[in-house]
């Protein structure tokens, strides 16, 4: 079972500090909030900047629900990689009377998990795992490659913290490249680049450093190293609250790995590559107010011009 993060007391304090102003509204577990108006609205400009700095690339568009199936999770080896950050989907599916034994437990607080049954759903992990299914199934991408953006979608990660920068369920704004090996990892580092430059300008203190996912296990330490030594992953780190910075967004080269699954091919037949980008839109809304302060009135012109044009 994944364990509780505690906040250092300077984590806390920020946290209880944004709870006391409204901008974020305590829900009672661990890494679940709530956003004031003040913070929604940062959000939204800050999702409006990278769907402006994403035109360059004329993304296809794709939408989802924080839904997919619960075998697309099976098909990618998620629950053999991150099987401590999984969310599944379970129901009630019995009848009366086990419906009565089921209520009388949940008012107690008790243990009511054996009247629930898996069902075909699970939580949504990453933004851009619908994407590929959803590309593959058109057959060949076309020449040169497409860019899916995929929009800030609500992700989950079972991963309970008081660090206010670590929820369990945020928006994660992801944007998807799927071509030829050459033009996807120029796209990530480009990209990442166009990233460095966007945090910056918002008066951040950003830095690009490599990183790895967090690998389940003995092998995942393995599929970590590998991933580092190859570059990867990279994230744009910000420092928050705490000892450690914060990745505010991270750019990925999957290779072969998507594409090996859903069978994507490259116009000519070869095999696709892919690669992603992600904001954690929450993420960069408190590096925001950490920086900045607690007041978006009161921060920098050249901020405000940056997200609200004024």
């Amino acid at each position: 079972m994944t364990e509780l993060r505690r906040a250092s007391a300077d984590q806390a304090a920020f946290r209880d500090e944004l709870v006391v102003r409204g901008l974020l509204i305590a829900s009672g577990a661990p890494g679940l909030y709530g956003w004031g108006a003040t913070f929604e609205d940062v959000r939204i400009r800050v999702d409006e900047l990278v769907t402006t700095a994403a035109q360059a690339d004329a993304p296809e568009a794709m939408r989802f629900p924080p839904l997919l199936p619960r075998r697309q999770l099976e098909s990618i080896g998620y629950l053999h990689s991150f099987p401590h950050l999984a969310g599944t989907v379970f129901s009630f599916e019995g009848g009366e009377a086990e419906a009565l034994l089921q209520g009388e437990r949940a008012a107690r607080h008790e243990d009511w998990s054996e009247f629930q049954q898996m069902t075909e759903l699970a939580l949504l992990p990453a933004a851009c795992y619908p994407v590929y299914p959803a590309v593959a199934a058109r057959g060949p991408l076309p020449p040169g490659g497409i860019v899916v953006d995929a929009g800030g979608a609500w992700v989950f990660r079972h991963e309970p913290s008081e660090d206010p920068a670590r929820l369990q369920a945020f928006h994660q704004r992801e944007i998807v490249c799927l071509g030829a090996p050459e033009d996807v990892r120029e796209w990530r580092d480009g990209w990442c680049e166009r990233g460095l430059a966007l945090l910056r300008a918002l008066g951040l203190n950003a830095e690009r450093d490599r990183a790895t996912d967090p690998f389940f296990g003995r092998v995942g330490r393995m599929l970590a190293a590998n991933q580092r030594n190859q570059e990867l992953k990279l994230e744009l780190l910000v420092q928050i609250a705490g000892d450690e910075p914060t990745a505010l967004a991270s750019f990925n080269y999957h290779q072969e790995h998507f594409a090996g699954t859903y069978g994507l091919t490259l116009a000519d037949g070869a095999m696709a590559h892919t690669a992603c980008l992600g904001f954690g839109q929450e993420r960069i809304v408190l590096a925001l107010l950490r920086t900045h302060g607690l007041e978006p009135a009161a921060w920098p012109a050249e901020v405000r011009r940056e997200l609200w044009g004024a």
